[in-house]
């Protein structure tokens, strides 16, 4: 464990050694997340995802350094059906711990099966089109959607609960209870789980038994070898009695055959015949009861078929759009990694290179302030990289590239005229005349004198003003009058004007 003031590395004592501060908090902090640590993977073992996930959180808050907290907490994300979420535990993870951490095994295997993740993906932009048609009152065409995610992706409980949800609008609890069950198994103490189960309990007046037990072979009555025997209780002895067997002559035996068959006769006459027709028009009724409504779903979920045919490449876009985010959030995490190795290792240039391929708004908090961290130390290093850059980039005319670039610089320091001067030329020399005098109007206002003036030259030319030949020789003599004059009195511009004032 290392102080949290000075970053020493701690002994046994409560203070520590380097810089002297009481340490008996942070050891008491740590002591707290290693607790909840081991209380949150033996909820895990035995498949209380929910009451792990509360335990893991609670140690990651008392220590947010703790990388098997973290990465267990990814795992029970991921066995949730939240790879999202997954991967963003286990990228911070690896950003905090780079070498020896099986996070990184983890980010491999997720991207090494990008059909897995898309997958994982499509279900949840799916199970939110479900959740939709349920607010517009469509609850079949979400049914059949729901069982299609749950095909897919059967650890999305979220998915179980809107199912099982619908059922009990429906009022068909078995159904729903079988649902529950299945999300049940999958996370044992999940709130919602049991609040739909005691739902579906009041109302069918059965309890949900959510433990499968072992049932046994029921006992047999006692009875003879032929079914005619009874068995009476004497005392503690059940006595069974033996059969009684009496004589026949062949005529009676005959008479009680003829007998026999007569009343089997009448028997099926009057009681299996009407009971085969009886259980047949039930059949009949009951799949002229479930075509109708086969039929009125497939009417409904044709209606939503030919509205998701007009809407299907929007939905490509997106959905490619969304595959995109995930690769441009994983890089950037990747490049925010880099930057902070190459930081470490004292190249600012390199890391000021690398750090320009972040997007912040993807990061976490915890990521973006590394980010900050690393920016705040390289903003210099940084600034010179893209104003030298986009200095060259303008030199060799493009254009595009250079106002990237110099705008970028203009964010970190809007007080370099190079920077501003060069900026406008390049909107300028593309044609966006409406930017080049904003830019222009920047240098009036920041730089009174000789580079005021000239500024104030190009701003009349793009206004449409006309300007005589000779003031703007007298005037802008020293400023860009080309696209070659410019690239080359932009390196001396500053020292120029400097002079002036």
């Amino acid at each position: 464990m290392n102080c949290m003031n000075c970053g020493a590395r701690l002994t046994n004592s409560d203070y520590c050694p380097e810089c002297g501060c009481d340490i008996s908090v942070q050891r008491k902090a740590y002591q707290l997340s290693n607790l909840y640590y081991n209380k949150g993977l033996e909820k895990a073992e035995i498949r209380d995802l929910s009451g792990a996930i509360d335990l893991l959180k609670r140690s990651l808050k008392f220590n947010k350094l703790n990388i098997q907290a973290r990465n267990l907490l990814g795992l029970v994300y991921f066995e949730t059906g939240e790879a999202v979420a997954a991967l963003s535990e286990w990228v911070i993870s690896k950003n905090i711990m780079p070498d020896y951490n099986i996070a990184s095994q983890y980010i491999q295997k997720l991207q090494a099966e990008p059909n897995k993740l898309d997958n994982i993906n499509q279900t949840i932009k799916k199970y939110n089109e479900a959740l939709k048609c349920c607010r517009e009152g469509n609850e079949d065409v979400a049914a059949i959607q729901l069982k299609k995610i749950l095909a897919q992706n059967p650890k999305l409980i979220k998915g179980y609960h809107l199912l099982a949800l619908i059922y009990i609008k429906n009022e068909k609890y078995e159904k729903a209870r079988r649902i529950l069950k299945k999300a049940a198994r999958i996370d044992k103490t999940n709130s919602t789980t049991l609040r739909f189960l005691k739902e579906v309990d009041e109302q069918t007046g059965t309890a949900t038994k959510l433990d499968q037990s072992r049932w046994g072979r029921k006992e047999k009555p006692l009875a003879g070898e032929e079914g005619v025997r009874t068995a009476y209780v004497s005392g503690n002895d059940t006595i069974i009695q033996p059969p009684t067997f009496r004589e026949s002559s062949g005529t009676a035996t005959l008479f009680n055959l003829g007998i026999g068959v007569l009343v089997g006769a009448l028997v099926v006459g009057f009681l299996v015949v009407p009971a085969v027709k009886q259980s047949i028009n039930r059949s009949a009724n009951e799949k002229v009861v479930e075509y109708s409504n086969t039929m009125a779903s497939q009417s409904a979920t044709l209606d939503e078929l030919n509205e998701q045919i007009t809407q299907s490449q929007a939905t490509v876009e997106s959905a490619q759009q969304q595959i995109a985010q995930a690769n441009d959030k994983v890089t950037s995490y990747e490049n925010l990694i880099k930057a902070q190795e190459a930081y470490s290792q004292g190249g600012y240039t390199n890391a000021a290179n690398v750090l320009q391929n972040v997007n912040r708004e993807q990061l976490s908090v915890e990521a973006q302030q590394i980010y900050d961290n690393i920016y705040d130390n390289v903003k210099t290093t940084l600034f010179r990289s893209l104003k030298n850059e986009g200095v060259e980039a303008f030199d060799r005319e493009d254009y595009p590239t250079a106002i990237d670039l110099l705008t970028k610089a203009k964010e970190i320091n809007d007080e370099d005229y190079q920077v501003l001067n060069t900026l406008a030329h390049a909107y300028r020399s593309q044609g966006n005349n409406a930017e080049a005098i904003a830019v222009f109007q920047e240098i009036v206002e920041k730089f009174p004198g000789k580079k005021a003036e000239s500024a104030k030259v190009y701003i009349e030319q793009l206004g449409g003003t006309e300007t005589s030949n000779s003031t703007a020789e007298s005037t802008g003599e020293e400023s860009t009058g080309g696209q070659s004059t410019g690239n080359q009195n932009q390196g001396n511009t500053n020292s120029g004007d400097t002079e002036e004032e």
